[in-house]
């Protein structure tokens, strides 16, 4: 029988309502079990991304050219997943606006703010013209920086330390200026380091023995050191084996390309020169400091130079001088000096020293060492330069000038630094002291281990860092590095940048030095202090996001591409529309780039973009990859 409806229009617009209540809640109901599904689905394709993505990039052999540069470039295939489709959509859609174009290949060493064109326009006094001059917005180049035509994967660390490709790096210069210093010699069609030096003619590992002989370098308590005047940084390549991490520098001069030869080596190294501005580090940063014939004028200008190392030098660290005016007696004539002129230079500097309150070691054959104190208020000295009037400014260091005057020691808290290794792990005595600002011990500790997570995925988007397929790593924004401490046990060093220029950032690298790390100031609206091809991996967390307003994304993206050499790898970590803009950019300067997860999953609004560098190089095919 059927039911008997009432004829009450209220009762039926009640019986209406319910059924679309229903209707709704069903159809949410399946909308999100639907939207797990698919999420469980896309979170499985990406936690087993395609291995290839990063491994499979061919190395050109050694007469390779810019000819098969698209064979090579074919090579590499990073296939979306399916909750990305619209981003390859958008990514071809910015494609076919057209690619940055290659620049002429005159500019395949083209170092932007050291270009030696326009240092000539800058005054000469206290080397001025040498320091960083970038270029204006309007002379800024849009284009990509081309290598050589028979550009060659450079050798695996540590063949790398010996060896490197004559094509790479084609000057000849060191290796007949410097023949009798054993600096560099050519063997066939590659250049062979064995490790001398103007001072160290025995090579640079017998030179170290003769340091170590002085100082406690086998301790664990000597971990950064800094080269000044580094030649091709083979003091810095020797020490490594020693677990002591050096940052050499010296300045683009006559001697051409000795620095890019120390990156090409895979030992840490930038373009810098002692002149009139601070160097790029905080204070307290390096256990021990290092000039052998570096040329620098330490007594002139009232002691301003070593007034500078004082400053970046912790407490207790040492100051190592070989070359003029150590060992006079012995050199002067081959240094074509009179014996009376060196006997001044160096009483003058001893002098100095003990105006800073610095203990001479020892003076020893060829070496001189002196030691900073532990604190000022040992120093009886009086004839001391004045201390600096703001402490809080000791580690400003980007277009800082250097002052005349003492960087005070912190007297309370100042902290003892661990040991190496222990050292990359412990609390660092900046953040114990809340130095650094909005970080707590607690914190860092949780930034180790979500660093720590983060890499391991890393290493299953990209298996080649774990192969040993990178050595020179750049993080672009490195925090309290972490990424550095987590990729400790790997054969890599990094460079870790903190970004100056801005108060978004807190100053961190004070503590990344602590940490027994190395890395320096920079503002990545302008180019990094380094030649082109000198990065196997950039790193960049976050870094597009900090400057979505301070200057163009592509200004950054074609610095990146200037610093990675070819089948070079760039992981950029942001939110997801960052990297979508990211990523159509990129592809236009011959990238091929995928986009990842999260670690934790698809419901973190942060990706992952990785993205390959395509091997081709400048001469007679402008744009291999369409060949």
């Amino acid at each position: 029988m059927a039911k008997e409806h009432s004829g009450s229009p209220k009762l039926l617009h009640l019986e209406l309502k319910k059924r679309r209540l229903t209707s709704v809640l069903g159809v949410s109901a399946l909308c999100v079990v639907f939207y797990i599904l698919g999420a469980w689905h896309n979170a499985s394709s990406s936690s087993n991304p395609p291995a290839a993505a990063l491994s499979k990039t061919g190395c050109p052999t050694a007469t390779s050219s810019s000819s098969s540069s698209s064979a090579a470039a074919a090579e590499v295939s990073l296939d979306f997943a399916a909750h990305h489709m619209v981003v390859i959509n958008e990514t071809a859609a910015a494609s076919a606006a057209g690619e940055f174009p290659a620049c002429d290949m005159s500019l395949s060493e083209y170092t932007p703010c050291q270009d030696p064109k326009r240092s000539r326009k800058f005054e000469r006094r206290m080397l001025i013209y040498r320091e960083r001059h970038c270029p204006e917005e309007e002379e800024r180049l849009r284009c990509l920086i081309p290598a050589p035509p028979r550009y060659k994967k450079p050798f695996r660390w540590p063949e790398s330390r010996d060896y490197a490709w004559y094509d790479n790096i084609p000057h000849r210069e060191l290796s007949i200026e410097k023949a009798v210093q054993n600096w560099i010699q050519v063997d066939g069609d590659r250049f062979r380091f064995p490790g001398g030096g103007t001072m160290f003619p025995r090579g640079a590992d017998a030179y170290i023995d003769d340091i170590a002989a002085l100082i406690p370098l086998a301790s664990g308590s000597i971990r950064t050191a800094l080269d000044t005047g580094c030649g091709v940084a083979s003091w810095g390549a020797y020490l490594l084996k020693r677990n002591i991490l050096a940052m050499s520098f010296a300045p683009r001069d006559t001697h051409e390309a000795q620095v890019q030869f120390a990156l090409e080596r895979g030992v840490p190294a930038m373009i810098g020169i002692m002149a009139s501005q601070r160097l790029p580090y905080p204070t307290r940063a390096f256990d021990m400091a290092h000039c052998s014939r570096c040329l620098i004028p330490w007594f002139e200008y009232e002691g301003l130079y070593l007034m500078e190392v004082d400053r970046v030098l912790r407490p207790g660290g040492y100051w190592i001088l070989s070359g003029p005016p150590i060992r006079w007696r012995k050199y002067h004539k081959g240094w074509e000096r009179t014996p009376e002129d060196l006997h001044h230079e160096q009483d003058k500097i001893e002098a100095l020293a003990r105006r800073l309150c610095w203990t001479k070691v020892v003076e020893k054959d060829d070496l001189a060492v002196w030691q900073k104190p532990l604190t000022h208020l040992l120093c009886n000295s009086s004839n001391s330069p004045p201390f600096c009037s703001s402490d809080a400014d000791a580690d400003a260091a980007w277009y800082r000038k250097m002052e005349k005057c003492i960087t005070p020691l912190p007297e309370e808290g100042r902290g003892e630094l661990e040991r190496w290794p222990e050292r990359s792990k412990a609390v660092p005595p900046r953040v114990v002291r809340g130095a650094v600002a909005g970080v707590t011990a607690e914190g860092f500790l949780e930034d180790g281990r979500r660093w720590a997570e983060r890499v391991a995925y890393y290493q299953r988007l990209a298996p080649a860092l774990a192969e040993g397929r990178y050595r020179n790593v750049m993080d672009m924004n490195a925090g309290l590095g972490g990424f550095a401490a987590a990729l400790a046990a790997l054969p890599v060093w990094v460079m870790n940048v903190v970004p100056a220029g801005g108060a978004e950032v807190a100053d961190t690298l004070g503590a990344v030095f602590e940490r027994g790390f190395i890395g320096t100031y920079q503002d990545w609206c302008e180019a990094f202090s380094t030649y082109p091809r000198t990065y196997d991996l950039l790193h960049a967390h976050r870094l597009f996001s900090l400057y979505l307003h301070r200057c163009e994304m592509s200004e950054i993206l074609l610095e990146m591409d200037r610093m990675l050499r070819p089948e070079g790898a760039v992981v950029v970590r942001d939110e997801v529309a960052v990297l979508v803009k990211v990523q159509g950019m990129a592809e236009k300067m011959r990238w091929r780039t995928q986009i990842f997860d999260h670690e934790t999953g698809p419901f973190n609004p942060e990706k992952i973009l990785v993205a390959v560098k395509t091997y081709w190089t400048g001469g007679a095919a402008r744009d291999p990859l369409k060949q």
